[in-house]
């Protein structure tokens, strides 16, 4: 079954908002690929025809950059199926069933809330369809360790571990799969990556808007279940993993499985929790709501290489502008030997890691200026990618899903250690901090950083730091 490509899609959820704006043109473009020859199987409770569906699919596609293929795009109308029905009703399955025709490797994504998962899995396996099948499973995989738990021994009751794909589109970026490639593409930079010359680590996910229409989900999680216990861990342990044995994405998910076991469980003395002015009046928002529109953290990792090294990790909402970046900023030289080797208002040399709205990667280093003074000035080294022609996200994961390549998607072990981390301090929340919108979080956050210098502010634009 691993190596066997599905034959069929399904997805449940196909009405939905999710379907509409990502999935579905997903689709679409893996048809101008040539890469989509498999029916897709819609599913609902919606009461639509097929019809309806294909204009829903269009407009879909039509705001997500436009149909600019009409051949790719009829073909992939002609694949379309529609299933209506309650996914409590074992004859919905039946109707699926009957729509796969020949069909017996199907994939079935489940763009559907988390609290309908379980009976969408039950209902397969009851069914007879998880039988050479694989699951997509959307985030969130829970709202803490003990529900994620609960989740995965669901699905496992139902489908193997191998036929699990728990997908998180923020790994599906070509800058994010660029963390891994670098690292160990290169020689350079192993010997210097460890607690002997790292001084610390920033990982910076801003975003210069509110929760919009989002709002009413975002008081069942807020910043810290949204993005940090998933997206931005997951960076951490791409940063942090030791060399897997090979390309294997079995020994790849192993690696960052090891790192997210190693790290501490968070304290309140970790966290600071932020709410952006206003946050109380949005639509669908409660008017005393505590929710965390910003948080940030400082976790450590208990392992031979990184021991002692402080990783600084926030993120937020009405931020000053919309951005992604790492900062590894390396110890001075161990000897003064020039009055400007080691400025105290200055960063020291640092490796950064540029991953939205662009991609790229910069060094930062002194070099001398002109004249007999051995004084001098701090360099970045930019490479820039373009990423032109770059697959969205959401393609790339559902031809991975499809293929039976599970590297860029997350293991039992690794979701339910990251849950761990943070797991302590959602049980008793401390006190939530109002920010301005257009700046970068409460000044709190500053404070928790301060012991090790000051946040590193991403710019709007892919320019080299001066």
């Amino acid at each position: 079954m691993t190596d066997l490509h599905s034959d069929a899609l399904v997805v449940f959820g196909c009405t939905g908002d999710l379907a509409h704006k990502m999935i579905f043109p997903a689709l679409y473009s893996l048809a101008k690929r040539g890469a989509l020859e498999v029916p897709v199987i819609g599913v609902a409770s919606t009461k639509c025809t097929l019809a309806d569906l294909q204009e829903r699919v269009k407009d879909g596609i039509a705001h997500a950059g436009g149909i600019d293929n009409e051949t790719a795009f009829q073909h992939l109308m002609s694949q379309l199926r529609y299933v209506s029905g309650d996914y409590n009703d074992s004859g919905t399955f039946s109707d699926l069933k009957e729509a796969l025709g020949t069909a017996t490797r199907p994939a079935h994504y489940l763009a559907i809330p988390p609290f309908l998962f379980e009976t969408v899995i039950r209902g397969l396996g009851n069914a007879g369809l998880e039988k050479n099948a694989r699951v997509i499973v959307e985030k969130p995989f829970g709202r803490d360790l003990a529900s994620a738990k609960e989740l995965n021994d669901v699905a496992k009751s139902v489908f193997l571990e191998d036929s699990i794909f728990r997908i998180d589109h923020f790994l599906g970026k070509e800058a994010i799969m660029n963390i891994l490639y670098f690292r160990f593409a290169n020689t350079f930079l192993e010997p210097i990556w460890n607690r002997n010359y790292v001084a610390s680590v920033q990982l910076t996910m801003s975003e210069d808007f509110g929760v919009g229409d989002r709002a009413a989900f975002y008081e069942t999680a807020g910043c810290l279940r949204d993005v940090v216990q998933n997206h931005l861990l997951q960076v951490v342990a791409l940063l942090a993993m030791e060399p897997p044995a090979d390309r294997n994405y079995g020994e790849v998910n192993l690696e960052k499985a090891k790192i997210l076991r190693a790290m501490r469980p968070l304290t309140h003395d970790d966290l600071v929790r932020g709410q952006y002015e206003g946050y109380r009046s949005e639509p669908n928002v409660a008017p005393d709501s505590d929710v965390e529109t910003f948080c940030a953290i400082r976790l450590y990792i208990d392992s031979w290489r990184w021991e002692g090294v402080p990783w600084y990790v926030r993120s937020g909402k009405y931020l000053a502008n919309k951005a992604t970046e790492v900062l590894v900023e390396l110890k001075p030289p161990p000897q003064r030997l020039f009055e400007d080797s080691a400025p105290d208002a200055d960063r020291k040399n640092y490796v950064r890691f540029r991953l939205s709205p662009d991609s790229a990667i910069a060094l930062a280093a002194r070099v001398k200026r002109p004249g007999q003074e051995y004084v001098g000035n701090q360099e970045e080294l930019y490479l820039h990618e373009g990423l032109i022609g770059e697959q969205s996200p959401y393609e790339r994961l559902l031809n991975d899903a499809m293929a039976g390549n599970g590297a860029l998607f997350s293991r039992e072990d690794a979701i339910e250690a990251a849950w761990a981390v943070v797991d302590p301090v959602l049980k008793s929340r401390q006190k939530v901090h109002t920010y301005r919108r257009g700046g970068w979080g409460p000044p709190q956050s500053d404070a928790l950083i301060r012991k090790d210098g000051w946040w590193h502010n991403p710019e709007l634009k892919a320019t080299p730091s001066p």
